[in-house]
């Protein structure tokens, strides 16, 4: 009987080594630094081991081949014996009792051993990795401390092994994209935040990602006023521009000297005074069209005036930039600002998408869940087509992409103006117009 407990004892003991060895290794470091910024005993002892991965498997390693070493011994010798004896009671030649009793015994052991010692603690340990990891970590650290030289001994050696095949050392994991997108969509379906909050900080995520040149106005879109008009022209262009702010050229578009603020005009208008623009004129900052959209927008929150003349390497005005466009990028377009214009995705009743021309392609890639290059010279769902397709198409010109097929169904001038998005092998029919992304 008491060699039966000893050998339960150790199958728990090997439980125990592999519930800690899945908890501490399946355990976010960002989940473990919150729980030890909030008191939690063992959190720290759990990144201790995080930190060396190498270290702590080692550690596990030992105990769990020191178990396995005891409870072979110890069952066989007295098991073995006892159910060799049993058989033979039953009939069997003593021949093959006895090697048949040892089998029996190390199948039994085994079996205890691979259903409690390893898939229940290990299956636990996924459950709730952190918190497991946070409560057997002391255990591990001062295990470690006793069998230190046999943990340093085979992590050097798996290192040298390593090294022999030319494998660099291991790094810490970093979360990616992909990954901090799974844990928002996670957070979201347990209800730690909810939809708006996880399209806003996908909005975030997006704006990181871009350049100026896909938040831009571009210049063919640009309302400006003409300093060269005459002054009936110019007082016409104040009554009924839409914008507070608007960009002053010298008879071209291309010649931005600066912006005009609209409302002062329009106060020294209605006040009699002389509106002499040239000297209202405002110098705006000056960006590369290059420049990433948050160093654009740390450099219009300490502008002067909040909006920035976009230019390409010749020096050729591009479009402009304001803190509105970055709003928009992050939580969509105002109803006031896109009352003309139609939304950037609508979602059809058969699942297909009308898409714009003008949708930055990784909204686009979001929407149809498709997988874009990491360097790419294009900012728009027009841009992406005209990349692939290389040439300027033809109102139903199509292209497949990873399940999909993008056609032509618009074009407004040169420019691609509407996309239809359906699934291939998929029979399109009419529907009416079910979502509508702005």
């Amino acid at each position: 009987m008491n060699e039966f407990l000893i050998v339960l004892a150790l199958i728990l003991l090997n439980g125990l080594f592999a519930l800690s060895e899945l908890a501490v290794i399946s355990s976010r470091r960002s989940r473990l630094r919150a729980m030890m910024m909030r008191g939690y005993r063992g959190a720290e002892s759990a990144l201790e081991l995080l930190s060396s991965p190498g270290r702590f498997l080692s550690a596990v390693q030992v105990g769990i081949t020191l178990i396995s070493i005891l409870n072979g011994a110890i069952s066989g010798d007295a098991f073995g014996h006892h159910a060799g004896r049993f058989l033979e009671l039953t009939g069997l030649p003593t021949g093959f009792s006895t090697p048949l009793g040892y089998g029996f015994v190390v199948l039994a052991i085994t079996y205890l051993s691979v259903t409690i010692g390893e898939l229940v603690p290990k299956n636990l340990a996924l459950r709730d990795p952190e918190r497991i990891a946070c409560a057997v970590a002391p255990f591990m650290v001062r295990f470690s401390a006793v069998a230190a030289p046999l943990v340093w001994v085979l992590d050097a050696s798996t290192r040298q092994i390593f090294r022999l095949f030319g494998q660099l050392p291991e790094r810490e994991s970093r979360v990616t994209d992909e990954e901090l997108k799974a844990l928002i969509a996670e957070a979201e379906t347990a209800g730690v935040i909810d939809p708006g909050e996880r399209e806003m900080i996908a909005g975030v995520m997006r704006l990181a990602d871009r350049t100026v040149t896909g938040l831009i106005t571009p210049r063919t879109e640009v309302d400006w006023i003409d300093l060269s008009a005459s002054d009936v022209e110019l007082r016409e262009r104040l009554i009924t521009t839409r914008h507070s702010l608007l960009p002053a050229a010298e008879s071209s578009a291309g010649d931005m000297i600066g912006v005009v603020d609209t409302r002062q005009m329009l106060l020294r208008m209605l006040a009699g005074k002389a509106l002499d623009f040239p000297s209202r004129v405002q110098k705006a900052p000056i960006v590369p069209e290059s420049m990433t959209a948050l160093d654009a927008l740390r450099l219009l929150r300490d502008a002067e005036v909040p909006m920035a003349l976009v230019h390409d390497e010749y020096g050729h005005f591009e479009g402009i930039v304001t803190p509105a466009d970055m709003l928009e990028a992050v939580v969509g377009a105002f109803k006031s600002d896109s009352a003309d214009e139609a939304p950037l995705a609508t979602e059809r009743g058969d699942g297909s998408w009308l898409l714009s021309g003008r949708m930055p392609v990784d909204l686009m890639a979001e929407v149809l869940d498709l997988a874009l290059p990491e360097k790419r010279n294009y900012q728009t769902l027009a841009g992406y087509i005209l990349s692939e397709i290389q040439h300027l198409p033809k109102t139903g010109e199509q292209l497949a992409c990873d399940g999909w097929c993008l056609e032509v169904v618009d074009l407004d001038g040169r420019r691609i103006d509407k996309v239809l998005a359906t699934r291939r092998n998929r029979t399109r029919r009419a529907a009416l117009p079910h979502t509508a992304l702005e």
